[in-house]
């Protein structure tokens, strides 16, 4: 049985970040731009010089079946969660949202 595609964007608000985090994420601005933003495997982390809020869009792949979507909400939200743990950033809020890409239609002309 094959997986079905996921894209997930999973939003949050950054949560106690010392003056060494906001100066080191502030640095690092320009190559989280959200114009920069793709869906990755890995997961592509986006925030502003304001560092108040941060999306996270991730590519991830569940079984078929009842409950695929809120698997995919879980393995999102996992994904920025190690992403964001990983580098000592806290965070507050989450919440996603999940579009099946085997079920999106494609208008060609």
């Amino acid at each position: 049985m094959s997986s079905r595609t996921y894209r997930v964007i999973v939003r949050g608000v950054f949560d106690g970040l010392d003056d060494a985090q906001r100066a080191h994420l502030r640095a690092h601005a320009a190559e989280h731009d959200l114009f920069s933003a793709a869906f990755t495997e890995e997961g592509t982390l986006s925030y502003d010089d304001a560092l108040a809020a941060f999306s996270h869009r991730v590519v991830v792949r569940v079984d078929p079946g009842p409950g695929e979507e809120d698997d995919a909400h879980t393995a999102g939200q996992l994904s920025a969660v190690d992403r964001l743990e990983a580098v000592g950033l806290g965070y507050r809020r989450l919440r996603s949202t999940v579009t099946c890409m085997d079920d999106v239609k494609v208008n060609r002309r």
